[in-house]
């Protein structure tokens, strides 16, 4: 349809209002979990933003305001959330470092695959399923190894299900990322290098 361009372009939209305020969420998290330590405050936060995560993807396609802007956002906000409380439970040594360095460096591997899509005309693939998979188990689990850092039935039951979460989650989050690399290498074989056309 002729309008479809404008409506993708389209910018302040109430989803992509909905994924902004969760992006301001994510150094009131790290402030919360890391000045005061107010972890009831800061998971009531984190299911706030679960919950804006939810309503923005389903308001976009109930009011049919999907747009370019929004496709980046959604993602965006997700990988700050994780980044934030790998880095906050980190440093309150709830999680060992190590596994606060897997995530972010597998992003960084999907990152650096982008200049070589680029060649292709290409500046993303779609997302797969296991890459979806992966980002509702972490975010679930790191909340639960959030409210694990105590004592009692509760906090032992948080614990349980957040390293199981977890676990699920950074193997998910590293198998999605090889066959994310394997969909780029098998692109770069089959396509042509794309050139850039000048102007006569």
């Amino acid at each position: 349809m002729a309008d479809d361009p404008t409506r993708e372009n389209r910018v302040w939209t109430l989803p992509n209002l909905l994924s902004l305020i969760r992006l301001a969420g994510v150094p009131v998290f790290l402030w919360l979990v890391l000045g005061p330590e107010a972890d009831g405050l800061a998971l009531g936060l984190l299911v706030v933003s679960g919950i804006t995560d939810f309503l923005d993807g389903w308001l976009a396609r109930r009011l049919n305001q999907t747009s370019v802007v929004g496709q980046i956002l959604d993602p965006v906000a997700d990988r700050l959330y994780i980044l934030a409380v790998v880095v906050a439970l980190a440093l309150r040594d709830i999680i060992p470092w190590w596994i606060a360095l897997l995530l972010p460096l597998r992003d960084l591997l999907m990152w650096g695959l982008v200049p070589l899509l680029r060649t292709r005309g290409y500046s993303a693939l779609p997302v797969h399923f296991l890459g979806k998979a992966a980002t509702f188990n972490l975010l679930y689990a790191f909340p639960l190894l959030l409210l694990g850092d105590g004592d009692g039935v509760v906090a032992t039951l948080a614990k349980v299900f957040g390293w199981a979460f977890a676990v699920w989650g950074i193997g998910l989050y590293w198998w999605a990322g090889v066959l994310y690399a394997w969909q780029v290498r098998k692109l770069l074989a089959t396509t042509e290098r794309r050139t850039a056309v000048r102007d006569a």
